[in-house]
């Protein structure tokens, strides 16, 4: 059996999909504060990763588990080695762990000291673990969804700083891969897109995909910061406001590790907005 945490969301949500299509045992597991669709056969439980008690009664009975922390997870809660004893306790072996590519390249910054702890936790554990460290999401600009539908508007700082953005379809097939398959044990794969595209560029292939044209409004960064405080701790909007403005070279390369677990090219934004446009419109 299987274990999905925050299987409501963009990663966990595809998750689950791709293993119950495999025709895996699947547990998904949600906080309740969101409707929950799922295919059939998959069960739900309801259980916070920041409770131990309920972590623990979520995790039973489980061999592998997908373990996602998010909101005020990435900076409080239990310590990581707690967590991950908590899993084994319930005859967890394997674990993969969605940490972020800031671990590596910016380690030294407050906002990812907890992501990182849970690295370091992992390979000091008995646990079969597997890291995957994805870069910028393709779906973080779900948040033009709004401008998009009222005012034909894409309002993005940096506007010509371009990242490797990934679709986060690849990152939950990286996962499932994980979960379900032998010999990933102690990697961490730093899953990216196929190429280098800036939030200007992001907006024409939207336009494209939506079959009509946007106008693209250059934020601030102090604006962009006042709406990522909305649904993220101000450390963590801090250190993405960083990534990006000032994009390190490392965090501009573009990784074969998607192609290397799943045997295919990254997905390209361009294919992301193709698909997801629906959402926009």
């Amino acid at each position: 059996m299987i274990v999905v945490t925050g299987a409501t969301g963009n990663v966990g949500g595809t998750v689950v999909r791709i293993l119950a299509d495999a025709g895996e045992k699947v547990v998904a597991v949600s906080r309740g504060t969101k409707p929950v669709e799922l295919p059939a056969g998959v069960e739900h439980r309801t259980g916070d990763v920041g409770d131990l008690a309920s972590l623990a009664a979520v995790a039973a009975g489980a061999d592998a588990l997908f373990l996602l922390i998010t909101g005020e997870q990435l900076v409080s809660g239990p310590e990581p080695r707690e967590i991950l004893e908590t899993l084994a306790a319930q005859g967890v072996r394997r674990v993969v762990f969605l940490s972020s590519q800031g671990a590596v390249t910016r380690a030294e910054s407050a906002g990812y000291a907890r992501t990182i702890a849970f690295e370091k936790a992992l390979a000091a554990s008995d646990l079969e673990w597997t890291s995957v460290r994805p870069g910028a999401f393709a779906s973080n600009t779900f948040a033009w969804i709004e401008p998009v539908r009222t005012q034909r508007m894409v309002p993005a700082p940096f506007g010509d700083v371009g990242l490797p953005v990934v679709d986060p379809g690849d990152i939950a097939a990286v996962v499932a891969a994980a979960l379900r398959e032998d010999g990933h044990h102690g990697q961490a794969y730093t899953v990216t897109g196929p190429a280098v595209i800036t939030p200007r560029e992001q907006s024409e292939a939207l336009a494209a995909a939506l079959g009509e044209p946007l106008r693209f409004v250059e934020l601030t960064r102090d604006q962009a910061k006042v709406n990522m405080l909305r649904f993220m701790p101000e450390s963590v909007a801090d250190h993405t406001l960083s990534i990006l403005g000032e994009p390190t070279e490392a965090e501009q390369q573009v990784s074969s590790d998607v192609e290397r677990v799943l045997g295919r090219p990254a997905t390209s934004y361009a294919e992301w907005a193709q698909r997801v446009a629906p959402a926009y419109r």
